[in-house]
């Protein structure tokens, strides 16, 4: 038999067992005494009623409940995993093979460019270097023959400045053949190139191909958006009203597509101004992988927001009837014709945040929580006792 029949059966045997008790204590009492009429606000059972129906009584803790907030937001690649390649000098796109979605490692070449601008920049290069080679062997003969008094200071002055002009020119090249991807220390006479390769700097998919064989591409023009999934993050959108619910390091659960997959984020960091519309900026970090999940798209999140420490009780001990929530109290023990009755009292109360399987619970003014022994298993039970109460009057 399944849990659910045996809790009716246990209810079936509690009512009528009632409406039996009722009937002839009403009988009994009849003929010995005037019949007794129970407050409003209380509720008895018999030892054998509150044990068939298995109520259990606790007390009222303090505990950090969190709430939840919906908003909305997008899904973005973290800057370092984002890269946009473009030509660091103008030229024609001379090869590529990339596709949109194509897989990309780091360090592989994307697009060859050719342009003259690339051979005139190696050549005076070389050039440069060649002179800078005989400056200082010039500077270095003409500092020593200055200290054994045969050159003038006026003479070494001038091949000092030379060689120092030579030295900065190499250097200034050297840094434009980086720039253009072509190592400096293995160029030489005979290898010069009228073409660059660029590479990739991140491992990731081209998200976009802006370029086509034979294309002229300048420094401005965006070629190719090269996008790392493993490390995105949500840009989410509050209120201003909210900004005060959210928290560096919050959990956050969120859903994509109208998906019922759902997705983890923390919180990384927290705007600090709000914007003219008055809404404010929250970025969290996606834990974990997430193969769905792809920059660009749009996501409904819920932010679990930090919890204060409230008074609460198991959900299960906070009832509900004609849209009012209460709680049973117990009230005392006595004894009837003999046998051993228990009193609990209905409390009206006020229902804050849920969460972890306790419900925060604002208590009547004046209530003694710390002492308060409360039904927490059970309740419901107490509940259709009090819906019977003309029933159950003894």
């Amino acid at each position: 038999m399944s849990k659910y029949s045996l809790t009716i059966l246990a209810l079936s045997f509690l009512i009528f067992g009632m409406a039996g008790a009722c009937s002839s204590g009403k009988k009994s009492n009849a003929e010995t005494k005037a019949e007794e009429v129970l407050p409003e606000d209380v509720v008895e059972l018999r030892a054998d009623q509150i044990k068939l129906a298995g109520i259990q009584t606790g007390v009222i803790e303090k505990k950090s409940l969190s709430g939840t907030l919906k908003v909305n937001g997008i899904v973005s690649a973290a800057p370092q995993n984002l890269a946009t390649i473009c030509a660091p000098m103008s030229g024609f796109v001379k090869s590529t093979t990339l596709m949109p979605g194509n897989a990309v490692s780091k360090g592989q070449v994307l697009v060859v460019i050719e342009n003259q601008e690339f051979v005139d920049i190696q050549q005076n290069y070389l050039e440069a270097r060649n002179k800078l080679e005989y400056a200082e062997a010039e500077f270095k003969r003409h500092s020593e023959l200055f200290k054994e008094d045969v050159y003038s200071e006026k003479n070494v002055q001038q091949v000092t400045t030379e060689y120092k002009n030579l030295k900065a020119q190499v250097s200034a090249l050297k840094q434009k053949l980086v720039l253009i991807s072509i190592n400096p220390d293995n160029l030489q006479e005979d290898n010069i190139s009228r073409s660059i390769s660029l590479v990739s700097p991140i491992t990731g998919y081209v998200d976009a191909v802006n370029v086509n064989l034979g294309k002229y591409v300048t420094p401005t023009d965006v070629m190719f958006r090269i996008v790392n999934n493993d490390k995105l993050y949500l840009e989410l959108t509050l209120f201003e009203k909210d900004a005060n619910k959210v928290a560096k390091d919050q959990k956050i659960r969120f859903y994509i597509n109208n998906e019922s997959e759902q997705h983890a984020a923390i919180i990384t960091q927290t705007g600090q101004s709000v914007s003219s519309d008055k809404t404010y900026k929250v970025y969290a970090s996606v834990t974990g992988v997430c193969k769905s999940v792809l920059p660009g798209m749009y996501v409904n999140a819920i932010v679990e927001t930090s919890g204060d420490l409230v008074t609460a009780l198991p959900s299960g001990a906070v009832v509900n009837f004609d849209d009012k929530d209460y709680i049973f109290v117990f009230d005392k023990n006595k004894e009837e014709g003999g046998k051993p009755f228990t009193e609990y009292k209905i409390v009206e109360v006020k229902k804050g945040v849920t969460d972890g399987g306790y419900t925060e619970i604002i208590l009547p003014e004046g209530f003694d929580f710390v002492h308060a022994k409360v039904v927490v298993k059970g309740a419901y039970t107490l509940l259709s006792a009090k819906k019977n109460a003309g029933e159950m009057a003894c």
